[in-house]
């Protein structure tokens, strides 16, 4: 009697043993199961950055990681990605990837939306079309829905400007924003800065010249243009400023580029003074309707910090070292036209 219930309490003993065994191992293998899924790298180091765009879905992210190799195992991105409830929390980005990350840290990176910002620097952009292509290679939108709002009368108006002037609005700089950003909010960003360059002291100096902000910039376009050294800025500008004081007609050879839309031209001749442009400043007085280019901040504050002379006629060095001679005469100024019109013609440039 004694041996049999001895008996079957080693058994219970034995059972009970078995029994935590199956349940230790269970919970390590849950564990383990746990953390493989969430935890162990599983990132590639295949691409630097995901791209999620706006409206797409947790089945477009998820075709996008498995087409380009994001994760070595996307079995456990998904069901890491379902029980973190991201399936309906995607948000649009540029998403920095680290080789090695685990499907957690990516996935809450990508929930939360952090995403990394993009680093947008530019200058000296000649035209809307250059700029727009420029913006849409480094942000998502693309350069249709850019040039679309530049060209929008009702759209520009809202900043005081018109289609003409407005690529005056967009200043040369670095700037950091968000890849997703919209059309409308770079926009409201380019404004932004914009008007924190417009300064109190800027203003009144543009104010002293009898120019408003867009026709500083227009000007500044023409300078930047004309110089090939930004010593000679403050000069050209005082000579510019010369000419509109007087009424007397610019006669900028780069507005006559800009009207015949050929920038290759390196010598303007007689049939191109005659295109038909309000740009070209051979035809009409006063600054064209808008810039000729995206003008460098130091052509703007060389229009706003002019150099005083009685300068009214400029021509290129016959040197061709990129400086110009001025004059305040014709007879002067005939005489430097001459010696670069026979440089020119040394070095057979007929074009």
């Amino acid at each position: 009697m004694t041996t049999k219930k001895a008996s079957s309490g080693g058994t219970l003993r034995k059972f009970v043993v078995v029994m935590v065994a199956i349940l230790l191992i269970a919970i390590g293998f849950t564990g383990l199961n746990y953390y493989l899924k969430y935890y162990t790298p599983n990132v590639t180091n295949k691409q630097e950055y995901l791209y999620i765009h706006t409206g797409a879905t947790f089945k477009d992210v998820y075709d996008t990681i498995k087409t380009k190799g994001i994760v070595k195992d996307t079995a456990s991105f998904y069901k890491a990605a379902e029980n973190m409830n991201y399936l309906t929390r995607v948000k649009p980005g540029r998403y920095h990837l680290t080789d090695g990350m685990s499907n957690r840290r990516l996935i809450n990176m990508l929930a939360s939306g952090t995403q990394q910002p993009v680093t947008l620097s530019f200058h000296n952009i000649r035209l809307k079309t250059d700029f727009a292509g420029f913006v849409a290679r480094r942000l998502e939108p693309d350069s249709v829905s850019i040039l679309r709002l530049l060209d929008s009368a009702d759209f520009v108006k809202q900043y005081g400007f018109t289609t003409d002037n407005v690529y005056v609005m967009f200043m040369p700089n670095t700037y950091s924003m968000y890849w997703n950003t919209s059309p409308e909010k770079f926009f409201k960003k380019m404004y932004a800065n914009y008007e924190k360059f417009w300064t109190p002291e800027r203003k009144q100096k543009a104010a002293a010249i009898n120019l408003t902000e867009p026709e500083v910039i227009i000007l500044a376009s023409i300078v930047d243009a004309e110089a090939l050294h930004d010593s000679d800025m403050p000069i050209i500008a005082g000579l510019y400023l010369n000419r509109l004081r007087i009424g007397m007609k610019l006669e900028a050879d780069p507005t006559v580029i800009f009207a015949e839309n050929d920038f290759t031209i390196k010598r303007v001749l007689a049939r191109q003074l005659l295109i038909n442009s309000p740009y070209n400043t051979y035809m009409y007085k006063g600054l064209p309707p808008g810039p000729i280019m995206m003008p460098s901040i130091a052509a703007v504050n060389s229009v706003l910090d002019y150099q005083k002379s009685n300068y009214l006629y400029m021509c290129a060095k016959a040197d061709f070292s990129g400086y110009h001679a001025f004059a305040s005469t014709v007879e002067e100024h005939l005489k430097n036209a001459r010696a670069f019109q026979h440089a020119l013609n040394e070095r057979n440039i007929k074009k």
